[in-house]
C-alpha cells in the first residue's frame, strides 16, 4: 500500500482530542498512529471490531478512524451500533475501507460514517480531514483558548491567566483544569478523569485525583476568589457553569 507519511510538530499531548483508530491491519494502524500523534493527538488502538464497544462503554473519544473490514464485527456494522447507542450517536466517525465504488461510499454514509476515505490514501489528507471534523463536531477541543469568566487557559502557550495574575501548574494540574473547563457543569467522575489525564493504563488510585484537584483549587483561587471547582458528594468533580456570570 502507498501511503504518504507525514511528521509534523506536535503540540502538547495534555490538550489533545483522544482518537480510536480501529485497524486490523497492524502496519497501517502504526501508521496512522504514529503521524496522529505526530499531529499531538492522543491515540488508542482496537484491532477487531467486537473490542470497540467495550471500550467505548469505558470511555468515549473524540473521533474514531474506522476500518471497513475488521474481525469480529465489519465497521460497517460497528458504525451502525455507535449511531445507535444514545452516548455516541454525535461520535464523528471517519471510515476507512478499499471499496472506491460509489455505491459502496454511500452505503458507507448511509449508515452514519461522517467522512470516507479509500485505501490507499495521502496521510496528509487523512489528518486534514480529521481536524476538519473535529472543528465542526467539537470545537471546544481544538480551540487555542479557553475562556471562562476571569479565568483563561492557553492551550499553546501552557499559561492560565486569571485577570492579570498568571497561575502557574504543573502538568498534571493543567490537564485537569482543561478538561473542566472544556465542559462548564459537566460532572467528571474521579475514575473519568483518571482516564483522561493519567489515561487508563495508568495504575494510579483515585484518590489522587482529589490531592490534585486541591492543588489546583490552591493556585487558582486567593483571598475572596470565587472557586470554579464543584464538588459534586458521591460524583466527582465539574466546573460551576455559572461562574462568570455574577
Amino acid at each position: 500500500m502507498s501511503i504518504e507519511t507525514m511528521h509534523a510538530g506536535s503540540r502538547s499531548a495534555g490538550a489533545a482530542p483522544r482518537i480510536l483508530v480501529v485497524e486490523d491491519e497492524e502496519a497501517l494502524s502504526l501508521l496512522l498512529s504514529y503521524n496522529l500523534e505526530a499531529e499531538g493527538f492522543r491515540v488508542e488502538r482496537e484491532a477487531r471490531g467486537d473490542g470497540v464497544e467495550t471500550r467505548l462503554s469505558e470511555a468515549l473519544p473524540d473521533l474514531v478512524i474506522l476500518d471497513w473490514m475488521l474481525p469480529g464485527v465489519s465497521g460497517l456494522e460497528l458504525c451502525r451500533r455507535i449511531r445507535a447507542r444514545e452516548d455516541s450517536r454525535t461520535l464523528p466517525i471517519i471510515m476507512l475501507t478499499a471499496r472506491g465504488e460509489e455505491a459502496e461510499r454511500v452505503r458507507g454514509l448511509s449508515v452514519g460514517a461522517d467522512d470516507y476515505v479509500v485505501k490507499p490514501f495521502s496521510v496528509p489528507e487523512l489528518m486534514a480531514r480529521v481536524h476538519a471534523l473535529l472543528r465542526r463536531a467539537k470545537p471546544e477541543r481544538v480551540a487555542s483558548r479557553l475562556l471562562r469568566g476571569d479565568l483563561a487557559l492557553d492551550r499553546e502557550t501552557h499559561r492560565v491567566h486569571r485577570g492579570e495574575r498568571e497561575i502557574h501548574l504543573g502538568p498534571t494540574e493543567f490537564r485537569l483544569l482543561e478538561h473542566l473547563m472544556e465542559k462548564p457543569g459537566r460532572v467528571f467522575s474521579r475514575a473519568r478523569l483518571l482516564d483522561m489525564v493519567w489515561g487508563m493504563a495508568a495504575d494510579i488510585d483515585e484518590r489522587t485525583v482529589d490531592v490534585h484537584v486541591g492543588r489546583l483549587r490552591r493556585a487558582i483561587t486567593r483571598g475572596r476568589d470565587r472557586d470554579p471547582i464543584r464538588t459534586v458528594r458521591g460524583s466527582g468533580y465539574s466546573f460551576d457553569e455559572t461562574f462568570g456570570r455574577d
